[in-house]
């Protein structure tokens, strides 16, 4: 999910999807190797990174890191090439294939909105958090793709700091912290983290109250998104699957909801009202 437990996969879950430009700079990074007569466990050593990372990335299963790239380039003679290669990378790690192109629209956007009935948003969330979240996925998660998931979030969160000049709202649910997902030292910390992006001046959070007799949003979570040309798309997400929406009719249906329940939810400042007193219940 954009914000939850399956944001890692190909189209239907699982491994996420490599792309050309991941093989074709695996396939460089193991001719490199191979003509200094190094194996994946020689060179990961040197580079610092496991035998089986080296396969990875190799393979164009792994998005390598920055630090992978750093210290390849080192063992390699500094020419460049790597760090120039890895500049053309597609594929973020951790991100499902039909999130990709939201993913891509998110880097420019000046208005994103976000309404989640389901957990804290992703935009939101700290890496224990994430953790949990990890901890209840079927099938099970490897601890390389916990990483990536972890990974790909983080990244992403950077927008908030990264594009002051991009308004960013969320409307989430009160129950999703009251459920206390992973325990309460996650959630303290959980709240404490969102408390503090409440602060910054591109971010409104809202808490829509457990008991609310109108609610707009009833149809479920969505996401909402407009580009600096002034375009506006929808991202839907339900089990294993996604869905971009640039019909500008269901579009218009989705802000209409949305501004709705910007009205229904409690206030900016109660909504951090709020998570203080919850914050000092746990």
């Amino acid at each position: 999910m954009v914000d939850g437990v399956v944001e890692t996969g190909t189209g239907t879950g699982g491994e996420p999807e490599s792309s050309d430009s991941l093989r074709t700079f695996g396939a460089v990074v193991q001719g490199l190797r191979e003509h200094a007569g190094l194996s994946r466990e020689e060179f990961g050593e040197l580079v610092r990174f496991s035998k089986h990372t080296v396969a990875s990335v190799e393979l164009g299963r792994r998005m390598p890191d920055a630090e992978f790239v750093q210290r390849a380039e080192e063992v390699f003679g500094r020419t460049g090439a790597l760090r120039r290669a890895a500049g053309c990378l597609e594929r973020q790690p951790g991100l499902a294939a039909w999130f990709r192109r939201w993913a891509a629209l998110e880097r420019t956007a000046i208005t994103m909105c976000t309404y989640e009935c389901r957990m804290v948003p992703g935009l939101l969330q700290t890496q224990a958090y994430v953790r949990a979240l990890a901890a209840d996925n079927l099938p099970p998660l490897s601890d390389q793709q916990i990483e990536e998931r972890w990974a790909a979030r983080a990244e992403r969160q950077k927008l908030l700091w990264e594009r002051p000049n991009t308004a960013f709202s969320f409307i989430v649910e009160e129950h999703a912290f009251r459920r206390r997902t992973g325990g309460r030292a996650v959630t303290r910390d959980l709240t404490d983290h969102v408390l503090e992006i409440s602060q910054l001046r591109n971010v409104e959070i809202q808490v829509m109250p457990l008991v609310r007799e109108s609610h707009s949003g009833l149809q479920g979570p969505f996401h909402l998104l407009e580009t600096p040309e002034n375009q506006w798309f929808a991202y839907l997400e339900g089990q294993e699957s996604g869905q971009l929406v640039t019909d500008r009719k269901v579009v218009s249906v989705l802000q209409r909801r949305y501004a709705r329940m910007r009205a229904q939810a409690l206030s900016l400042e109660d909504s951090v009202s709020l998570l203080q007193r919850m914050r000092g219940d746990l």
